[in-house]
C-alpha cells in the first residue's frame, strides 16, 4: 500500500468505515508507515471532531413541538 492509499483509508479507519478485511490491511500499513502514520491518523481525528462540533443541532418545528406536547397531554390525562 502507498502512502497516499494509506491516507486515504485512514480517513475511512477514523470513521469506522473499514470492513474486517480493509481494517488488517491499514493496521500493517500502519506498522510500516510508523510515526508519519500516526501523525497523520491523528490530523485525521482532529479534522473529524471539529466537523463534528461545527454541526448544529437541527430546530424543532413549533408544529412538532406542538403535537409532541399534546401526545403527552393526552396520555396524562387519558
Amino acid at each position: 500500500m502507498s502512502f497516499e492509499e494509506f491516507q486515504n483509508q485512514a480517513r475511512l479507519y477514523v470513521i469506522g468505515a473499514l470492513e474486517a478485511e480493509e481494517t488488517e490491511a491499514f493496521e500493517l500499513a500502519r506498522k510500516q508507515f510508523g510515526q508519519q502514520a500516526e501523525d497523520f491518523i491523528g490530523k485525521c481525528y482532529s479534522m473529524h471532531e471539529a466537523f463534528a462540533l461545527s454541526l448544529r443541532p437541527a430546530k424543532s418545528s413549533d408544529a412538532l413541538k406542538d403535537r409532541l406536547m399534546a401526545m403527552v397531554r393526552k396520555r396524562h390525562t387519558g
